[in-house]
């Protein structure tokens, strides 16, 4: 099932958008996490960072045939051995991975999905204990130059109540200016 919405603009757009680097260190993202996926990967904006990041595995899954080609061609270009990508609609049937077997999962402008507590629930499903599921998403409260139409964007408040109701700890949200605001929740 497609994320409503969810068309990704060409990619040197897309790219202008986001510092991924200092983005996932605000999110959490650290050299001792083991592993992370990053559901919805698009053109690996936000995978091959994370790889560069951390040692360990780096699962990317998308729906989209050339969103997978594109962040393979990326790792592959880049030498990095840790990037498994994978052609999935995670949304229906979840990600294939086994229960807490990953340290970090990428919920990044995702959660406008008709049914995001899916997501977050196959997150919490996949996550260790002590794991960090990262929301970030678009503004809510303000125009931005992309994203889905502000009728249907999630607010902090939606996105940490759902985290909550999925089992996550979480911290209060925070800006990721200027476009984005992000939320991080503990598998407790």
């Amino acid at each position: 099932m497609k994320v409503r919405e969810s068309g990704m603009p060409e990619e040197s757009m897309w790219d202008r958008f986001f510092d991924p680097s200092a983005a996932l260190a605000l999110l959490g993202l650290t050299p001792e996490t083991p592993s992370a996926v990053d559901l919805g990967c698009g053109y690996g904006t936000f995978s091959i960072p994370a790889a560069r990041i951390i040692s360990g595995p780096v699962h990317g899954f998308d729906i989209e045939p050339e969103m997978v080609r594109a962040t393979l061609a990326k790792a592959q270009g880049a030498g990095l051995t840790n990037v498994k990508v994978y052609l999935r609609d995670f949304a229906v049937e979840g990600t294939g991975l086994p229960d807490a077997s990953v340290g970090y999962v990428m919920l990044f402008n995702i959660l406008h999905a008709e049914e995001p507590d899916l997501l977050l629930r196959e997150a919490r499903r996949i996550l260790a204990p002590g794991g960090i599921a990262a929301v970030m998403h678009w503004a809510s409260d303000r125009p931005t130059p992309r994203g889905p139409s502000m009728e249907i964007r999630p607010r902090p408040e939606d996105c940490r109540a759902w985290m909550i109701l999925a089992g996550f700890l979480t911290d209060a949200p925070f800006d990721l200016l200027p476009h984005h605001f992000g939320i991080l929740g503990r598998n407790g």
